[in-house]
């Protein structure tokens, strides 16, 4: 099979992904074998491929894939051949846990994640217990499923955590992937609330985006909106928008921060975090940790419903390393997807 294989840490302008043949995986016992259509590329790979965080190398990455199940362990029997599948960001989990047993797997110790511990969707095969493949709706495309995997089911959570009631309103700092689906799912569950987008000042086209999905008011991170928000999402690798959200929180607001690093480069701007301006009054600043198998379970249909139509562009299997420098630079318009062809 053919795959797009990290075998050192580097900038990705150095294009450190290498297509290889690698023999197709054989499934074990409780798990299945899916063949790959598309797998969704994420701001994650970029940190394992520059080091911001470990990955186990070599390693296939990608952890947004949509595939069919070709081959069944022989202990394997909750999909069907010929099923269509999603493999999302948790991988595995130890099960018996506390986390586990109250369906916190994302806080597993012994977490495993998708193209960072075990091998993912930048191929064209790839196994996978079948505790953690989730069938895809019918209303999607294989490119269209694959952003929900995580984009849309991380979202989903991050918008869960807000604590969002219908009539308040909704702040969204960055708008990529996530931020995209999420704004459709507020206006779908919530529609007597606004939904504030804060995005870079020179990204109009991402800002066009947001108005075009119906967000109530958009500006750059900095400017003070219309009205002060109730909760806040922030989706940026970035500190400054920390302090943004804050200072326009209301009381007694939260602010879910839906990243899983922060940049060392800006890390003097949470110096300038004032307890009195910023953090007083009963507001709460949450973390987003990784998406459980329930996130999933329940995102879905829920997209199917509503129904959710990710933005997307396409890239071929071996134009891995471009699609991801675009994506460095903010240049690519909602997700950004692999086709896996033969």
């Amino acid at each position: 099979m053919k795959a797009m294989i990290l075998k050192k840490v580097a900038p990705i302008e150095e294009k450190p992904l290498e297509l290889e043949e690698l023999p197709v995986p054989k499934p074990g016992p409780k798990q299945i074998r899916v063949k790959i259509s598309a797998c969704g590329i994420c701001h994650t790979e970029l940190d394992e491929i520059e080091g911001r965080l470990q990955a186990e190398l070599p390693i296939i990455l990608g952890h947004q894939i949509v595939g069919t199940v070709e081959s069944l362990g022989p202990e394997a029997t909750k999909f069907e051949l010929a099923d269509r599948v999603g493999i999302a960001w948790i991988n595995s989990a130890c099960g018996k846990c506390h986390f586990c047993r109250v369906g916190n797997e994302n806080l597993c110790s012994e977490f495993q994640g998708t193209g960072c511990n075990a091998n993912g969707g930048y191929s064209q095969y790839a196994i996978i217990s079948e505790d953690f493949a989730y069938l895809i709706p019918d209303t999607f495309s294989d490119s269209q499923a694959a952003p929900l995997l995580c984009a849309g089911a991380i979202g989903y959570r991050a918008l869960r955590l807000t604590g969002l009631r219908d009539g308040q309103i909704l702040g969204l700092f960055g708008f990529g992937a996530s931020a995209h689906i999420v704004i459709q799912i507020t206006k779908h569950k919530y529609p007597n609330s606004k939904v504030f987008v804060f995005t870079r000042s020179r990204q109009k086209e991402h800002q066009k985006l947001a108005e075009k999905l119906g967000a109530d008011w958009v500006g750059a991170t900095g400017e003070t909106p219309p009205e002060k928000l109730n909760c806040a999402i922030d989706f940026t690798p970035a500190w400054n928008p920390i302090v943004q959200a804050m200072k326009v929180l209301e009381k007694g607001g939260r602010l879910v921060i839906n990243a899983i690093r922060k940049e060392e480069r800006d890390k003097e701007t949470l110096l300038k975090l004032d307890y009195q301006a910023h953090l007083w009054l009963e507001k709460e600043i949450k973390s987003v940790a990784n998406i459980t198998k329930k996130d999933a379970e329940d995102f879905l249909p829920l997209a199917a419903e509503i129904p959710i139509v990710p933005e997307i562009q396409e890239f071929r299997l071996q134009e891995a390393n471009e699609a991801l420098i675009l994506l460095k630079h903010g240049k690519i318009r909602g997700a950004g997807v692999l086709k896996i062809f033969e």
